[in-house]
C-alpha cells in the first residue's frame, strides 16, 4: 500500500519526453498555423499533413467564423471530411442558396465527390471540419450555369 501511495504523490512530478520524432509527428492544436483563405472572407485553414497542390495524402483544417459559406465549386479528386466542432451546413449544386443546406453535427463524416459542385459553411457558431485527400487538390470556383469561373 506505501508503493502505491508513494507512486501517486510522485507522478505529477514526472518529466514526460514528446515520443522520438523517428516514430511519430505530434502536431499540438496551439501549434496549428491558421491561414486567412484567399477566395473566401473570414475563412481560414491550416494544413496538418502534406501539401494538398501537390501530389499525394494530405491532411488539413478549415475553420468557417459563424455565417461564413464557402461559393459553389468543386475539387478533381474525393475529399473526407470530419467535422470536429459545430454545424457544418451543406448544399450542392451551381445556385447558392444557403437556406437549403443540410445540417451536419460534430463527430459527423461526409465524402465530396471528385468534381460535384457544392458549398459549405457555418450559420450560427463557428465550425471546424477535418479534410483528407489525395493531391493534387485545387478548388474551381463556378457560376450559377455550373461553369468554371
Amino acid at each position: 500500500m506505501k508503493c502505491v501511495l508513494v507512486f501517486a504523490l510522485a507522478a505529477p512530478f514526472i518529466a514526460l519526453a514528446d515520443p522520438d520524432p523517428a516514430a511519430m509527428t505530434l502536431t499540438r492544436e496551439a501549434d496549428i498555423r491558421w491561414v486567412e483563405n484567399p477566395l473566401v472572407p473570414g475563412l481560414r485553414s491550416a494544413v496538418l499533413y502534406g501539401s494538398p497542390p501537390k501530389p499525394g495524402p494530405y491532411v488539413i483544417r478549415v475553420r468557417f467564423p459563424p455565417g461564413t459559406f464557402s461559393p459553389p465549386h468543386f475539387h478533381a479528386e474525393d475529399r473526407q471530411i470530419v467535422v470536429i466542432k459545430g454545424t457544418w451546413w451543406v448544399g450542392s449544386g451551381a445556385k447558392w442558396d444557403r437556406d437549403s443546406t443540410t445540417p451536419v453535427s460534430a463527430g459527423s463524416f461526409v465524402i465530396h465527390h471528385a468534381n460535384q459542385i457544392h458549398y459549405d459553411g457555418a450559420k450560427d457558431e463557428e465550425v471546424i471540419v477535418q479534410i483528407t485527400g489525395v493531391g493534387t487538390n485545387a478548388t474551381t470556383l463556378v457560376d450559377e450555369s455550373g461553369k468554371p469561373k
